[in-house]
């Protein structure tokens, strides 16, 4: 079977003498991935820059944003799990027992495991999963099923944010996850701003209904918001950059009882006065992947809003350009909005 294996820091290999998965046991799906998109995480993880942190080892299968076509099922699956059905794949496996676990927060399990990190994922040509961790899609173009993974994390960015009908949001930064949180706010009801330096990834926003102006610096960006919100601010701000700036401007143009949510991942430290978080009594929120619901609830939204997200998906590779793909989007990053890897 072939696969694309990192085997070393900075190293990957297209293999095709990977054993193919043994018949699926109960509770089981043998999935043939179909397409697979590459994010940050996944240019850290091959870099060597995850393991020690996550707990990874190499070599590995990368791949957690996965779309797949189900080839068998084992004793006890769903009935809607039938052979040739198309699937997306919720990566994260919860351990259960932890604290995070035992109040429903799975998603934050101190002992999770993720495809594609922890276990081997979805760039090869067969693999097996839990069957609770496999939903049906409708959608017919296997890259923007793809896009299900990281839509999941803006359905779990806008609950954490409890974003209303009527709200102004503010999203920084305008790649996928920032693209997929203005749709998921857009479609509970919210007016949305996007702020991003690049002029093409405003444009996508705009196209998918939301408002949108180029960062200039924090002080111009913070009085902008403030008068587009009007009144005190803007209720809720949700960062997708993890830019130190912009997480200091998203606290300073709050309003008064807001939300600000954390989605963007970054190593950096961000200044703040402290007095922001009493006088204006700020949630300040992070958020980190979504809960089993939240997946489902990204495949019905993807979806609705399929011809939305499709322009997401930039760049296309076949597996056998695996290499080729992850190192072309890590030094592409102004150019590449989403590469999928296709089966």
């Amino acid at each position: 079977m072939r696969a694309a294996v990192t085997h070393a820091p900075g190293s990957m290999e297209l293999r095709d003498d990977v054993p193919e998965p043994g018949p699926p046991g109960a509770g089981e799906v043998v999935v043939r991935p179909e397409a697979v998109g590459i994010c940050g995480s996944d240019f850290h993880f091959f870099s060597g820059e995850l393991h020690e942190l996550v707990g990874a080892t190499l070599p590995r299968v990368q791949g957690h944003e996965v779309a797949a076509t189900i080839e068998a099922t084992g004793p006890g699956c769903r009935d809607e799990l039938a052979p040739g059905t198309r699937v997306a794949l919720w990566p994260l496996t919860p351990c259960g027992a932890c604290y995070p676990c035992s109040i429903g927060r799975g998603n934050v399990c101190d002992r999770f495991q993720l495809i594609g990190i922890h276990v081997d994922g979805g760039l090869q040509e067969r693999l097996t999963m839990p069957e609770g961790q496999v939903f049906p899609t409708a959608e017919d173009r296997p890259e923007v099923a793809a896009l299900t993974e990281p839509v999941s994390i803006a359905v779990r960015a806008v609950h954490r944010a409890r974003v209303a009908d009527g709200e102004r949001v503010v999203v920084f930064g305008a790649g996928p996850i920032g693209q997929a949180t203005a749709i998921a706010a857009l479609e509970r009801g919210a007016a949305v701003l996007l702020v991003d330096r690049l002029e093409r990834r405003l444009e996508l926003g705009r196209a998918a209904g939301a408002e949108a102006v180029p960062w200039t610096g924090p002080d111009e960006i913070v009085g902008l918001a403030r008068e587009w919100a009007g009144g005190g601010g803007p209720p809720v701000v949700i960062d997708a950059t993890g830019a130190p700036a912009a997480i200091r401007a998203a606290v300073d143009m709050a309003a008064s009882a807001g939300r600000v949510v954390i989605v963007g991942m970054g190593p950096g430290e961000v200044p703040l006065r402290v007095g922001s978080f009493t006088e204006k009594e700020l949630d300040v929120l992070g958020t980190s992947v979504c809960n089993r619901d939240e997946f489902a609830a990204a495949v019905a939204l993807v979806e609705r809003n399929r011809d939305r997200l499709a322009p997401l998906v930039t760049h296309e590779f076949p597996l056998d350009r695996a290499p080729d793909a992850l190192v072309y989007a890590m030094e592409n990053p102004t150019d590449v909005m989403k590469v999928a890897i296709r089966a």
